[in-house]
């Protein structure tokens, strides 16, 4: 697991951390939802990047998407998806003035040094190889509390 070295994450004490977690393979989907809800974060879920762009209002339409649920706190994307990669939607992301301080988490089976460099020189808080597990989500909520 690599990570970025700036960590300006915000949460007001006692709320509960909101998460966006996008993947393309529902199995991966739920299985990181699963631990992000173990870890008592709220969590939203898309199938693609530009789902994800949607819901947070980054579409040309700009309107956010979350239906009166609170803003995301992180986001947490596949790397390797068809149509936009996880590292598109983190460039997306990083562009816009509304979300560009939402941390992005990166995650991938595929160990490429290159590839995870890019990502957090683009301004991802961490990469994180596949499979997710407890011990990696308690590292991401514990951040997000402090």
């Amino acid at each position: 697991m690599a990570a970025s070295s700036s960590s300006n994450w915000v949460m007001e004490s006692g709320d509960v951390p909101h998460v966006l977690a996008v993947d393309d393979n529902l199995i991966d989907r739920k299985l990181v939802e699963k631990l992000l809800r173990n870890s008592s974060c709220k969590v939203t879920t898309a199938e693609n990047g530009p789902r994800a762009l949607e819901l947070l209002g980054l579409t040309s339409g700009g309107q956010n998407n979350m239906n009166g649920r609170s803003k995301v706190n992180m986001i947490i994307t596949d790397y390797c998806m068809p149509g936009m990669t996880g590292y598109e939607l983190l460039k997306k992301i990083k562009e816009s003035s509304v979300m560009k301080e939402v941390p992005v988490v990166i995650m991938s089976s595929e160990n490429i040094p290159t590839r995870i460099n890019k990502c957090l020189e683009e301004g991802a808080q961490m990469f994180i190889l596949k499979p997710l597990k407890q011990s990696d989500v308690r590292k991401l909520t514990c951040q997000l509390m402090n």
